[in-house]
């Protein structure tokens, strides 16, 4: 499992990298069916799509959530899929919800063994500017990763 995140200039960089044992077919197939983000998304998260996206991801979509960011705590999340290449990635946007900014990067490469290496990269900021990073930046941080490093762990059990 490869996870890290950086910051520079008040905007955290996760990139994570993860081997799927299946074909970049299969791994595109999957992972672009929108109700497919419930099944690898932790419990924990409290996360569930409001509207009905339909059965594929495509360029301009629009999908909308409810997500727990912190006990007790509910936010309405709504991005949009701005960029979309078949089979080589796709981008979700946020448009509202509980960051200043979300930029998701997710890219899909074929190995030479047929795997697929998925990279993720997920541009984020807090809202609040400096006073949200201090107050919230550290915990928000740890549970962007969390729900990295739980989705690693999900997609080794459901994929295999």
């Amino acid at each position: 499992m490869k996870i890290k995140i950086t910051k520079q200039s008040g905007i955290y960089t996760l990139t994570s990298e993860q081997i799927l044992p299946i074909s970049l077919k299969e791994a595109w197939e999957f992972f672009t069916v929108p109700t497919n983000l419930d099944k690898i998304t932790p419990d924990e998260m409290n996360f569930h799509i409001t509207n009905n996206p339909g059965s594929e991801t495509y360029q301009g979509q629009i999908i909308t959530y409810k997500i727990g960011i912190f006990p007790l705590v509910k936010s309405n999340w709504i991005t949009e899929i701005t960029h979309l290449v078949k089979e080589k990635f796709f981008v979700d946007e946020q448009r509202f919800g509980p960051y200043a900014m979300w930029h998701h990067e997710h890219h899909f490469a074929e190995m030479q063994d047929g795997k697929v290496k998925m990279t993720d990269i997920v541009n984020f900021k807090m809202p609040l500017g400096l006073f949200g990073d201090l107050i919230a930046g550290k915990a928000v941080r740890n549970k962007v990763k969390f729900i990295f490093e739980s989705r690693y762990k999900i997609l080794e059990e459901i994929i295999k």
